[in-house]
């Protein structure tokens, strides 16, 4: 029940700093935008507090992890792969206009007799 009342407040604090933005929109938009970092700040760090706040908080950590695990490829693969996928649709296009061609003489010319 804590947990839902953490998350419920956090979820509140964030509310705050959207309205904040509302509230003020005589004041320059610098205060404005603080306003609703102030209260995703502490939105967060309300939440954070509660168990799911820290599972999500240690999912994103083991996430970044993973992701630097990751073997980027680099720019030369990157570009050949471009290049190969560029082409197989070029083909791709040119063997479905040539299907529709033969489709399109079959059916009009030798079926139809239309000319």
């Amino acid at each position: 029940m804590a947990d839902k009342l953490k998350f419920a407040l956090a979820l509140a604090l964030l509310a705050a700093g959207v309205v904040g933005f509302y509230l003020l929109a005589e004041q320059p938009l610098v205060l404005r935008v603080l306003s609703v970092l102030v209260g995703l700040g502490a939105g967060v760090a309300v939440a954070s507090m509660s168990e799911p706040g820290r599972r999500f908080i240690g999912f994103a950590r083991e996430s970044i992890t993973e992701t630097k695990k990751v073997v980027w490829p680099s720019r030369k693969e990157t570009t050949q792969t471009t290049g190969l996928v560029f082409a197989f649709v070029v083909v791709m296009a040119i063997f479905l206009w040539l299907t529709d061609k033969s489709l399109e003489w079959v059916l009009y010319d030798l079926v139809l007799g239309w000319k």
